[in-house]
């Protein structure tokens, strides 16, 4: 059996998957240069390949159609927005990923990035960096209400660290119901009442066409409010962010995803004021790359050897 890695993240920081993939039999094949690929350069890098491990790389009906002898996608991640679930079901493709693989790493960052807002510990480094001593007030987190849209594994990982901080857990998610919300200790509400209540609101959801947050709801948001984002960039409508960033509307925002990634050095979004920016970092932690790899690795036997995955993705339903 033999596995086509795509994604140069694969076991970059465990051997884990490496080792996991050894007692399995399984034998890597890396083709991990100018990732991501798409079109004729994927079919290229895929050729005669029965399972490949990707990343960012768009699986589409083109790449299908090129790759007769495809048997199974691993997604290295738990997003599958660059995979084609209805082009690879017509396919006979098996879509897999490692879903809560990251959600705890993803968790950490989410609270990095509240804490380095509400304390502007960004602001106070570089004044002090730059050899002034300013003063900077703080946001205090206990009793503020911390909006989390987007209830999955990395949605209730945070609201399991916000609970440390005596935060006030308002959730929002269309795809889980409103008593699984209430039961993880969240008051269930719309997408309007929790960005227009929340002193801090942070993103745990996929990306869609049009953006989640549209520029009436940022301007819905309280004055002083703090934004984050660790989930995807199409997410935020990013002109409207920069506006609010501009016009003090919104304290700070912190995103580790952006619309266009890498965004342009000229993006207004990045010079914008009280802006915290991470490259998608997300992920990338230690345990998380051993999961997501190791899961990743497992899943492709039990498809090559006829089994049912642990992980399957299926294409949606119209």
């Amino acid at each position: 059996m033999r596995l086509r890695v795509l994604t140069p993240s694969f076991g970059k920081f465990s051997v884990a998957p490496r080792d996991r993939a050894d007692s399995l039999s399984l034998e890597l094949e890396h083709r991990t240069e100018n990732h991501p690929k798409s079109g004729r350069e994927l079919i290229t890098a895929l050729d005669g390949a029965e399972a490949v491990l990707v990343g960012l790389d768009r699986m589409d009906a083109e790449v299908f159609a090129g790759c007769p002898d495809l048997k199974v996608i691993a997604k290295h991640g738990a997003g599958v927005d660059n995979i084609d679930l209805e082009a690879a079901a017509a396919a006979g493709v098996t879509v897999v990923n490692t879903p809560g693989a990251n959600a705890d790493a993803v968790a950490d960052l989410t609270m990095g990035f509240l804490l380095m807002g509400a304390r502007r510990i960004r602001e106070a480094e570089e004044s002090l960096r730059s050899g002034r001593w300013d003063v900077f007030f703080g946001t205090e987190l206990s009793g503020k209400q911390l909006g989390i849209l987007g209830f999955g594994r990395i949605g209730r990982a945070v609201a399991k660290r916000a609970r440390s901080f005596d935060l006030q857990i308002a959730a929002y998610d269309p795809f889980v119901p409103d008593e699984a919300i209430a039961a993880a200790g969240a008051q269930p509400q719309s997408l309007a009442e929790v960005v227009a209540g929340s002193d801090f609101l942070t993103l745990h959801l996929p990306g869609g066409e049009e953006p989640l947050l549209s520029a009436q709801h940022i301007e819905s948001m309280p004055r002083g409010a703090g934004l984050i984002n660790a989930a995807r960039g199409g997410l935020i409508d990013e002109a409207a962010l920069v506006s609010a960033l501009h016009d003090g509307r919104l304290a700070f925002a912190a995103l580790d995803a952006f619309a266009a990634e890498p965004p342009p050095t000229d993006d207004p979004l990045l010079q914008a004021p009280n802006l915290i920016a991470t490259p998608h970092i997300g992920a990338y932690s230690d345990i998380a790359n051993a999961n997501m790899g190791t899961w990743a690795v497992e899943d492709v036997v039990r498809v090559l050897q006829g089994q049912e995955p642990r992980f399957p993705v299926a294409a949606p339903l119209l």
